[in-house]
This record gives C-alpha cells, sequence and structure tokens, in this order.
C-alpha cells in the first residue's frame, strides 16, 4: 500500500525506516466478527468516537510528557502516565525510585535518537535485564513510541504480537485451520507491526473506515485480543485483569483507558502536562463516570 506508507516522513528523533516485504496470512472472516463486536460494543457506550476521541486525548498527554525528546521529564510526570500503560504500570515502580530514576530517564531518552525504531526499540531492551521479570520493558518502549507519534510507529505491544510466546493479535486472526497447534514464523519486528497496520488499515476502510483509521486499527486489535482474554475466563494476565468482567472492559484496559477512576480530578494538573491543563472527561465517560 504504497499511498499509505508515502505518508511518513522524517521528523525529529525519527528516521524512516523502508519496510522489508511481510506476508501476514489473516483470516477475514475474524477481523468481519471482531469489526462488528467492536461496533456494538461501543455503541452500548456512546459510539466509536468516544474511544477513537479517548485513544487521541491519551496520546495528546503522551505528546506533551515527552516533549523536547523527554529532556524535561520528571518522576512524578511519569509516574501519572503510567495509568495509560496497564501492563506497565504495574511492574515499573522499581525504577521510579530516586537511585534508578536516571537510567530509566537516560532510556527513555535514547527512543528520540536519529535512529531506525527497530534499533531503538532494541537499544531500549538492552537497558534493562533480560529475563521473565522485565517483558514489560518492551511494552513501555512501544508505549512511548506509539503515543509520541502514532503515525510513524504502530502499536508494538506484547499482546498485539510476541514471537518467543507464539501469542498475540496475529494468532488470533492467523488463516490456518489448526492456528492452536502450529507455530507462526513471524517475528516481532517493526515491520511486522506496520503491515499487520497496514492490513488492517485496508479493511477497515473497505469496510467504510475512512477517517481516524489509526485508532480504529488499535481499537480493532483491542477488541480481538480482549475476546481472548474474556475466552480465557479472564485468567489470562491475570495480575493485569480481573476475572468476571466483560470483554469490552478488557478492550478498554488494553489500550489503557481505564487509567483514571471516578476518584481522579477532572483536570489532569499542569504538574503532568506542558502547558495549558487537559480536562479528563473522554477517559472519564468511558469508565462509566458522568
Amino acid at each position: 500500500m504504497a499511498s499509505y506508507l508515502s505518508k511518513f516522513r522524517k521528523g525529529a528523533g525519527s528516521v524512516v525506516e523502508t519496510p522489508r516485504a511481510v506476508l501476514l496470512d489473516i483470516d477475514g472472516s475474524i477481523l468481519a466478527v471482531a469489526l462488528q463486536a467492536l461496533l456494538s460494543s461501543a455503541e452500548e457506550q456512546g459510539g466509536i468516537e468516544r474511544f477513537v476521541a479517548a485513544l487521541k486525548f491519551k496520546s495528546e498527554i503522551f505528546q506533551d510528557v515527552f516533549a523536547n525528546e523527554a529532556q524535561d521529564l520528571t518522576q512524578n510526570r511519569f509516574q501519572k502516565l503510567c495509568m495509560f500503560m496497564p501492563t506497565v504500570r504495574r511492574r515499573v515502580g522499581g525504577y521510579i525510585e530516586d537511585d534508578k530514576f536516571p537510567d530509566l530517564l537516560k532510556a527513555i531518552r535514547g527512543l528520540f535518537s536519529q535512529t531506525e525504531i527497530s534499533g531503538k526499540v532494541e537499544a531500549f531492551q538492552h537497558c534493562f535485564p533480560a529475563d521473565r521479570e522485565h517483558r514489560w520493558v518492551r511494552d513501555l518502549a512501544s508505549e512511548i513510541l506509539h503515543g509520541t507519534n502514532p503515525e510513524l510507529c504502530p502499536l508494538m505491544n506484547r499482546w498485539v504480537w510476541d514471537e518467543k510466546s507464539n501469542s498475540g493479535v496475529i494468532r488470533e486472526i492467523w488463516f490456518a485451520d489448526n492456528v492452536d497447534s502450529i507455530t507462526i514464523e513471524i517475528a516481532d519486528d517493526y515491520d511486522v507491526f506496520l503491515k499487520l497496520r497496514e492490513e488492517l488499515s485496508t479493511y477497515l476502510t473497505s469496510n467504510g473506515v475512512y477517517s481516524d483509521v489509526l485508532h480504529y486499527v488499535d481499537l480493532l486489535c483491542a477488541q480481538i485480543y480482549a475476546s481472548y482474554i474474556a475466552s480465557q475466563g479472564g485468567s489470562f494476565l491475570k495480575a493485569d485483569f480481573a476475572a468476571n468482567q466483560d470483554p469490552f472492559t478488557f478492550t478498554r484496559r488494553l489500550l489503557g483507558l481505564d487509567g483514571i477512576k471516578a476518584k481522579s480530578d477532572r483536570i489532569l494538573p499542569p504538574d503532568l502536562i506542558d502547558g495549558d491543563a487537559k480536562n479528563i472527561d473522554p477517559i472519564l465517560q468511558l469508565n462509566g463516570n458522568s
């Protein structure tokens, strides 16, 4: 899809990559079911436009907090921002402490270097131990890159695709009769995530979605994996996702749209946002608050 990729331009802290050829064998019938479920569930909660607005709001916050290549990032701002990162917020706490935050900050600033995105993520991961307890590190890099430049960088969280565990959205939409018993030989790198977004964007456009397509892609991905979580009885990612909740709760949570609760102030304070404070109503409304 040359016209889609040609929109990408070199910007601050970014070098546009020429993606390699990637083939994803996606089951269109699964996408059809997921899209219908997404639209129906969103309609019950005020319409899909509310969720698109919330994702735009989240991106604005990330762009504000990480402005100037994170040179002004503080512990307090970063800690508050973690409420929008569900697979990070429960595990990153130790790195917000005074003795470790400088190392975390240095790694974060490296994400805005003039290098290719795939190299940025790899370098970021190398700043932390390569063990089970630090699997969240890739998600943090993905959240920052996607949040600050959603057009250039697609969502690359582990729940979208994790090659090592061979799990994620890609497995849930893979076209195969015996998908549960095969290993999908697909890397979890930038080119693959870019191709996935391209394929889903094409599908959405062919089904009448012509604006805010990138946000619809994120919502569709979350809907697909939320359905998987729900099918597991909520036991998957138990530390992050409580059981006995409707699937759309998982959809919101995967995208970090559950982070603000009713007790939150309706205005995000200036110490979190550079410039004017922002009203959190777009996300409060998603969580059943008025």
